[in-house]
């Protein structure tokens, strides 16, 4: 009776001590996934960005640059493709002489290597976390990396987002186009000798090679380089680079100048001086006709060298004099009917002073349309001893339409920068779309592996090997009956194999029209009248294999149409689902962070200053977009 309380007291220890196991060992996870990990300020919750000197202006566009899909998978696919084809090939130079102009190696090599392309993609993965409690972080690793690119300090007093974001843009260009002509570079030589010997050798040389390709052998070197080129000239290119093209019409002589395209990372828009306007608007004083006076033109500047020639022809004292005229008037007039923007050498020409001023339209337009398109809108109003900011507010739409009418590209809105304050000073906040992307996949992997063995355009001379069974049971267990062709099944097969173990036909595939067509007709089959074929047949075990293997066809052609349907409906309730987090948005100021909706975004007309669209790739409806071009 005396040890009854120490064995209680020892068990009360004992459980107590497991229940604090119990709790060490479940209770983090319990916290992490339990039902406190719904709660709301856990869901709202993303990567914010510390402000520690008036780096609003760099929060607020890196925040932007975070949200775009198009950019980050072109961030992963850059660097992982450096990484395959390994330094040696971006360290690498050209000679002095192949320079470009004002270019040092130490810049260029810096630029083949893609040192910000690599700290971008960093910090944009940092960003792209999905915390469970409020996390902070500084984008100082990220601007020490520009600040070593371009050997100067950033400073922080009162920059412009702007111009950030267009350093950024122009040097990730830059670092795209040095790593792909360093890659061209490596691919050179042996390019050119494949050119060489390709041109040199004859059909059956060309028949040989395509041989020897298809058989794997280490001469098949030419077709992967060769699939290489081809992947280099049909890859996609910097997110942001597009192009603008512009031309001039003479309203005079209704000559036409060479269009003329600039590439462009961001496209800069100004905002007209009114109350209110539209994006559509401030698109409009991009790509409008403008008419300009006092320009001259040179054709008609080559016109009036012909009249100034030919009065000096008519008080030319000696026949030489008239002789030179007449062949400096015959060389003018060639150049008005084919090139006048060349260059004439060996005529003095009258001053330019003297040529008549002439009235053009200068029109533009986008060529090529990039995946992103960051648009910046011009606020500034500058006049002889100040300068102001344009409150006037811009209503910008959801979807974008760009374009003709024939060919439009829609782009939808994924993030916004926007700046309150005067234009001498203020504060930046970016809104980004809360987009849960996917893992990005490579569906292009083996693409060169397979541009490698596909059969070639020129038919081969060589016969394709035969494969031949060696006895009649490999030809049972290796033999498959839908890579022969009908002969060779209906007599070597008939000889070896038994009728027992004769192989029933594949059934078709189920994904194709192909399939559907062979269904119905199998069905078509099975459901006609089997007694004119004859008692015999009836009764042959042919026969009953063919009912048999009709039957279960016909079973399967009704069963399959059944199921698909049922898929589809699936994901399109599915897809119907989903089309609600589209609404869901990010607001985010430094290290605050909070969620918002598509109609407040839409509602910052008075402090929007950057806009972001990424190329649709839907196929929409005009009637469904807000806005039109």
């Amino acid at each position: 009776m005396q040890e009854k309380p120490t064995t209680v007291a020892a068990y009360a220890a004992g459980a107590s001590l497991a229940a604090v196991a119990l709790f060490y060992v479940f209770g983090p996870n319990y916290t992490i996934d339990g039902d406190e990990s719904s709660d709301s300020n856990r869901k709202k919750s993303i990567v914010g960005l510390s402000n520690m000197a008036n780096d609003c202006f760099i929060n607020s566009v890196l925040q932007a640059l975070a949200g775009l899909g198009d950019l980050r998978v072109y961030l992963i696919r850059e660097l992982h493709r450096r990484d395959l084809d390994g330094a040696e090939i971006y360290d690498a130079v050209p000679s002095p002489e192949q320079l470009p102009r004002a270019q040092r190696e130490d810049k260029l090599r810096e630029l083949q290597q893609g040192i910000i392309t690599r700290a971008l993609k960093d910090m944009l993965d940092r960003l792209n976390e999905r915390p469970i409690y409020k996390k902070i972080i500084s984008a100082r690793e990220f601007i020490q990396a520009l600040e070593f690119a371009f050997r100067t300090r950033i400073s922080r007093n009162q920059q412009d987002a702007q111009e950030f974001l267009q350093i950024v843009l122009e040097r990730l260009c830059d670092e795209y186009h040095a790593g792909a002509n360093a890659r061209r570079r490596a691919l050179g030589p042996v390019a050119s000798s494949v050119e060489a010997g390709q041109t040199s050798s004859g059909a059956e040389n060309d028949a040989a090679v395509e041989v020897r390709i298809d058989d794997g052998s280490p001469d098949g070197l030419p077709a992967i380089v060769d699939n290489k080129l081809k992947e280099m000239d049909n890859e996609a290119g910097f997110p942001f680079e597009g192009k603008l093209e512009s031309q001039i019409v003479c309203q005079h002589c209704q000559y036409e100048y060479k269009p003329k395209q600039t590439a462009f990372v961001n496209l800069t828009l100004q905002v007209p001086q009114k109350s209110s306007t539209t994006l559509n608007s401030c698109f409009d004083g991009l790509l409008k006709t403008e008419y300009i006076d006092d320009f001259r033109c040179d054709r008609c500047r080559l016109q009036h060298a012909i009249d100034v020639k030919a009065q000096e022809r008519s008080i030319a004292p000696t026949q030489k004099a008239r002789e030179r005229l007449d062949g400096e008037i015959k060389r003018i007039q060639h150049a008005m009917e084919h090139d006048p923007e060349d260059e004439l050498e060996g005529i003095v020409m009258p001053p330019a002073e003297l040529a008549p001023k002439r009235k053009i339209a200068r029109h533009m337009r986008i060529v090529t349309f990039p995946k992103v398109i960051a648009i910046h809108l011009s606020r500034s109003i500058y006049d002889r001893n100040s300068s102001s900011k344009n409150a006037a507010k811009v209503s910008f739409p959801e979807r974008l339409p760009l374009g003709g009418i024939l060919s439009q590209t829609w782009y939808k809105l994924l993030a916004i920068v926007c700046h309150k304050g005067s234009h001498q000073s203020g504060h930046y906040e970016s809104f980004r779309r809360n987009h849960l992307y996917a893992p990005f996949s490579t569906p292009e992997a083996f693409s060169s592996y397979a541009q490698s063995r596909v059969a070639s355009e020129t038919p081969s001379a060589a016969p394709s090997p035969r494969l031949n069974p060696r006895s009649a049971h490999d030809a049972e267990v290796d033999v498959d009956s839908g890579n022969l062709s009908p002969a060779t099944s209906s007599t070597s097969l008939s000889n070896t194999v038994p009728v027992s173990s004769k192989l029933s036909p594949p059934l078709p595939r189920l994904n194709t029209s192909h399939s559907r067509r062979s269904f119905q007709s199998s069905r078509s089959r099975s459901s006609t009248p089997q007694v004119a074929s004859g008692s015999d047949d009836n009764n042959s075990p042919a026969s009953d294999q063919g009912r048999t293997s009709t039957s279960s066809a016909s079973r399967a052609a009704r069963i399959i149409p059944r199921s698909s349907s049922e898929a589809i409906s699936g994901v399109s309730s599915r897809l119907r689902r989903r089309r609600k987090p589209n609404d869901r948005w990010w607001r985010i100021s430094d290290e605050k962070v909070k969620e918002c909706k598509t109609s407040d975004v839409l509602g910052m007309q008075k402090e929007v200053y950057l806009l972001f669209y990424e190329m649709d790739r839907a196929d929409c409806s005009p009637m469904a977009a807000t806005g039109r071009l």
